[in-house]
C-alpha cells in the first residue's frame, strides 16, 4: 500500500485525467434555443445565487455560462458541481506539487499538513466527481419523483463530504508557523470551498423543487 509520503506522486496523474474526462466546455451542458436571450440566462443565475452563501462569487463564476444553463435550476447546480470540481482538482495539483517539494525541505510539520491536505482534497475530488456523474443521470429513469429525490439525495451527501473534507484540508496547518506557503494554501482552499459551497446550495434549490 502507498505510504502517506508516496501519495501525492501516484495521484497526480489521475487528477490530470480526471481534468481530461470530466472537465469537458461546460458549454455543451445544454443544446442552444433559439428563443433563448443570453442576458435573460444571467439574470436567472444571479437570482438563483441568491440561494448561496457567497452570491457574488457565484454570479462571477457561473454567468459566463448563462447559455448552457439557460432557465433551468438542474443545469445550473450541474455547471456550479463542474467548475467546482475544476477548482478542486487544479488546487489538488497545485498542493501535490507543494507537498514533493517539502520533502526536502527542513519544515516536517509544513510538510505533514501538505500531505494531510492533498489527501483531503483527493477526496474531494472523488466525491464531487460522483455528484456529477449522479447528476448526469438525474431523469434518466423517467419522471419519478422517487428516483429523483433518491439520486438528489446522493448528490448532496457527495458534496456535503467534499466540502467537509476540504475544509479539513487546511486543519494542519494550525501548528506550522505563518509563511507564504500556509497563507497561499489556505487562501486557495477558501476560494475553493466558496465554489463548493454554492454548488451545494444551488443543488439543495434544485433538489427542493421536487422534479427531474
Amino acid at each position: 500500500m502507498p505510504t502517506q509520503m508516496q501519495r501525492p506522486l501516484l495521484l497526480l496523474p489521475f487528477f490530470l485525467t480526471s481534468l481530461l474526462l470530466y472537465c469537458q466546455p461546460i458549454s455543451t451542458v445544454a443544446s442552444p434555443d433559439p428563443t433563448f436571450s443570453p442576458s435573460n440566462g444571467t439574470d436567472y443565475i444571479r437570482s438563483g445565487c441568491g440561494a448561496t452563501l457567497y452570491p457574488e462569487i457565484c454570479y462571477a463564476s457561473l454567468s459566463r455560462y448563462a447559455s448552457a444553463v439557460q432557465n433551468s435550476p438542474g443545469r445550473l447546480a450541474r455547471v456550479a458541481i463542474k467548475v467546482s470540481l475544476l477548482r478542486t482538482s487544479h488546487m489538488a495539483a497545485y498542493v501535490s506539487n507543494l507537498s514533493r517539494q517539502s520533502d526536502f525541505g527542513a519544515d516536517n510539520r509544513a510538510a505533514a499538513a501538505l500531505h494531510d491536505c492533498f489527501s483531503n482534497l483527493g477526496d474531494a475530488v472523488d466525491e464531487i466527481r460522483g455528484s456529477l456523474k449522479q447528476m448526469r443521470q438525474v431523469g434518466a429513469a423517467g419522471p419519478s419523483t422517487e428516483s429523483f429525490q433518491f439520486q438528489m439525495g446522493n448528490v448532496q451527501t457527495w458534496m456535503s463530504a467534499a466540502l467537509t473534507d476540504e475544509d479539513t484540508c487546511t486543519d494542519g496547518f494550525e501548528d506550522v508557523g505563518d509563511g507564504e506557503v500556509k497563507t497561499e494554501v489556505c487562501n486557495r482552499a477558501a476560494d475553493v470551498k466558496k465554489l463548493t459551497s454554492n454548488a451545494l446550495a444551488l443543488v439543495n434549490s434544485y433538489a427542493a423543487t421536487g422534479t427531474p
